[in-house]
This record gives structure tokens, sequence and C-alpha cells, in this order.
């Protein structure tokens, strides 16, 4: 793999970053990747002049933001979800592509959308199970990827790239409001009719994304997507556990993480304590695995131009971050799952552990390092919600549990 360059700052002036006592600045947030790449050429519907929001004063710091510092773990190209909400599976396919190649040698891109439609069919599904009583959006989880594999398989992206009529990016805005209308219709009137439902709400995506493959040609042979799944990648779905934190529920044990996005209500995550929690992601990457992780991303130490993502001092110091801290912040909803992302390395720096990670999201092309952020410790252990491994990576913990 192409090692990856960044702009290496001087570090005469500079102060590299051990949580000094920093201080919160407003800054213009100005058009970024989102507004002058994705949108560009199309009305976003807003004409206000560029709104001042809350950072972290970050000029006068030093990070670890040149990629030749982290020893990166196999992984493709960094590729943009578009104006979707579907980081988690532009995540989780990523983690799973790095997967694939580790256990089998093969790099091969996957499609992201294919999830992504099977989802949408199964969420219309439940819809009318529950009589409306189901979250639907764009958001999902790391979890409903290994879930929507088991029933109907994966394809590599050439075979359903998810995009029609020559665009560049993907647009969910309209499909969305198109299923979004029809159901809100159908609870109105009651039409709890499962078949039309699900082949109403397929229509609209067909129109939006194209008709996902029955059967695609690898090498010289067919298959289904599920037997591309078992017999080509040799991916298999129950080999990936899931782990979170909290302390509304008891430790050592699976439960619900208490998320919208988990809609179908997935209680298979074990939830340990956040010094364990921190030592199953420590030992993937330092055993060669990569990792999915979902979290909070608004935050003013998450900087889209610095590429970062720090904890400032005056959000908490580093000393006091515990699981306490980590469970007032899940309480209060200053902590929610916003966004996936992919671990795919990480790096000692000057007594501090950072991570580099590939992200799908459009401020993660702001910067630089066109789809890389780089988040230091701190930052995970008091924002991330949950986390998905291959089984070995997360032994230690789960040997203590899994008797």
């Amino acid at each position: 793999m192409k090692k990856l360059f960044a702009i290496i700052l001087s570090a005469v002036s500079l102060v590299a970053y051990t949580q000094v006592a920093d201080t919160g600045i407003y800054v213009e947030r100005l058009p970024g990747y989102y507004e002058q790449v994705i949108m560009a050429g199309r009305d976003t519907g807003d004409e206000n002049p560029p709104k001042k929001v809350f950072r972290a004063g970050l000029s006068d710091m030093e990070f670890p933001t040149d990629t030749s510092l982290y020893t990166p773990y196999r992984h493709l190209p960094p590729v943009s979800q578009g104006s979707t909400g579907t980081c988690w599976s532009y995540a989780t396919v990523s983690f799973l592509e790095s997967e694939v190649y580790r256990t089998t040698g093969r790099e091969i891109k996957l499609s992201e959308m294919y999830i992504v439609y099977w989802e949408y069919v199964e969420r219309a599904r439940a819809f009318v199970e529950k009589r409306g009583d189901v979250y639907f959006a764009q958001g999902s989880e790391a979890t409903a990827v290994t879930r929507i594999m088991k029933k109907y398989g994966i394809v590599p992206y050439g075979d359903y790239p998810g995009l029609i009529k020559g665009k560049e990016f993907h647009d969910h805005q309209r499909m969305f409001a198109e299923m979004e209308g029809y159901l809100e219709n159908v609870k109105e009137s009651n039409a709890w009719n499962t078949v039309m439902v699900v082949s109403t709400i397929r229509e609209i995506l067909n129109a939006h994304m194209g008709i996902p493959p029955q059967q695609v040609l690898y090498g010289n042979e067919h298959y289904t997507p599920l037997s591309f799944l078992s017999q080509v990648l040799m991916l298999k779905p129950d080999d990936y556990f899931s782990f979170m934190s909290t302390m509304s529920q008891a430790y050592n044990q699976k439960g619900e993480l208490v998320e919208p996005d988990n809609w179908w209500h997935c209680s298979d995550y074990y939830n340990v304590r956040i010094d364990d929690f921190m030592m199953v992601i420590d030992d993937a990457v330092d055993s060669g695995y990569t990792l999915c992780i979902c979290g909070d991303v608004s935050e003013p130490g998450y900087d889209s131009r610095a590429e970062v993502g720090i904890v400032p001092v005056f959000d908490i110091p580093a000393a006091w971050i515990n699981e306490s801290s980590r469970e007032m912040r899940l309480v209060n909803g200053s902590t929610t799952d916003d966004h996936c992302i992919h671990i795919v390395g990480a790096a000692d720096y000057k007594g501090d552990r950072w991570y580099l990670v590939k992200d799908s999201g459009s401020g993660a092309h702001d910067g630089p390092n066109k789809g890389y952020r780089f988040i230091h410790e701190d930052y995970v252990k008091l924002k991330m919600m949950n986390i998905m491994v291959y089984k070995e990576a997360g032994r230690r913990v789960l040997d203590r549990i899994i008797k």
C-alpha cells in the first residue's frame, strides 16, 4: 500500500498535544467538501450566511497527522458516502473488506449500497409488523451489516454500485423522503399489507438505486450473493462481536445498545467496563486487526480541517475521564451515535495513543489527508459508544465472559 503523506507542521512554535489548558473559540463554518464537491451545482436550500460554530482552539498545537507515523493495516482507499446517512454500512463494509484481505489475501471492493438496499426492505417489513412502531431513518448500526449479510449475502461494488443515471455521488434525500412519506400514508390509512408495502418500498429503491443482482460473476464462476459471501469472501458473520460500555446495564454480559439506530433492538452487545472496552481496541490494533467503531463526532475537539478528534481540557481533564463521566454524557444526550468509522492503524506518539481512522463522511475530506482522521485515545474513551471486532481481537475480554 502506498504511503500517504500530509503536510508536516513546523514544531518550532507548536506544542505537542498533551491536553494543555486550552480555550474554546467561535469560528466561521466555511464551505467544505460537502458543499464544494458533493453538492456542487445543486441547490441545498441554504442561502443563509455561514454560521459560527464553537470549536477548541487548536492552531498552536501539534498533532500526529502525518500518516507515515502510523502502522496501517491493509484497507481499500477511502470513498465518500455522498449525501446519505449510511456511514454504518461504509465503515463496516470497509472493515470487512480488510478482513477478507487478512484471511484470504483477496482485495475485493464490496457494495455498501447492496447492504443499504436490503436494510431498507427489512425496516419496511418491520414497520408493518410493528404497526409503525419502528424508527425509520437513514442511520443504522454495524450489526445491521452482518445481520443483512446472513440473510442476503453481499456482492462486489462493480455488480451493484447503487448509482444510476451517471451520478458521481449518492444522494438519498429524495429517495428517503419518498419512502418516509409512503410509510406515513400506510400508517394513517391502516394499510398493513406486508407484501404491498415491501413491494412499493422496493420500487422506490429500484428507481433510485437500481435492482440488486441475484447472481455475480467472479473469476470464471457464477455465485449467488450468499455463496459469494461464503465461498469467495469466506466471511462468517457470527465471528464478529460487538462491545459497548455503559453503567446502565450489568457488565460482562450481553445487552441492548439503547440507541434509535438500533431499531431492531439488537441485544448482542457485550457490555464491559471502559478499561476493557479500550483493551479490546488496543488488542485489535496491536495484533494486526482493524475494527469498526461508532460514536459521537459532534464535539468542539473533533475538527475536520485539523483532521483530529481530541478532548479539550475545558470539557474534562484527561485524568477525570472514567465510567461516570462517560455515563453522564450518555444519559444527558451529549454523547450520541452520530457516525461510524474504521480504525485502520495506531501510533504511540509522545506518550499518547492515537488511532488512524478511515472515514466516509464528507468532513474527512476537508483536510489534506482525504478520507482519514487522527483520533486521540481520550476521545475514544469518552465519546465512542460501540465497536465491532473479529472474535480473536476481543479474546482476552471474551475469555472472562464466555465460559
